[in-house]
């Protein structure tokens, strides 16, 4: 029975490694981003949650995500977006609907150290 049981978990934990390896890697990307981030940058508007703890605010992350992503300066942090997108499902809770989001348009390095925050509180979800 606890052969069973180590195996289990050993199994579990083997599963959720790759995802956590992810989430590790998102976070050192999103650290090098931070600290590349050029003045032009800065000074993108990005829609931003007021509460990065609201799940009514995921979709607003996901937009701001994005309206970076398409930023030229933004290129070179491409393996972060491609890491990101694959993990936006794992990333969403299981809402039928989405309610208000209160946001104000601030710049991109804060939306930065929320989608950091995002990530970390996501990751420790998911353990």
């Amino acid at each position: 029975m606890q052969t069973h049981l180590y195996l289990l978990l050993l199994a579990a934990g083997i599963s959720a490694a790759p995802q956590m390896s992810s989430m590790a890697e998102l976070l050192t990307l999103l650290q090098q981003m931070h600290e590349s981030m050029t003045k032009d940058i800065q000074n993108l508007r990005i829609e931003t949650p007021d509460n990065i703890d609201d799940v009514n605010c995921v979709s607003t992350i996901f937009e701001g995500t994005e309206q970076l992503k398409t930023n030229p300066d933004m290129k070179k942090f491409s393996v972060f977006f491609q890491k990101f997108e694959r993990l936006k499902e794992s990333l969403t809770p299981s809402l039928a609907k989405e309610g208000k989001c209160d946001t104000e348009r601030k710049n991109a390095t804060i939306f930065v150290e929320k989608l950091t925050t995002f990530i970390r509180k996501a990751s420790k979800n998911a353990r």
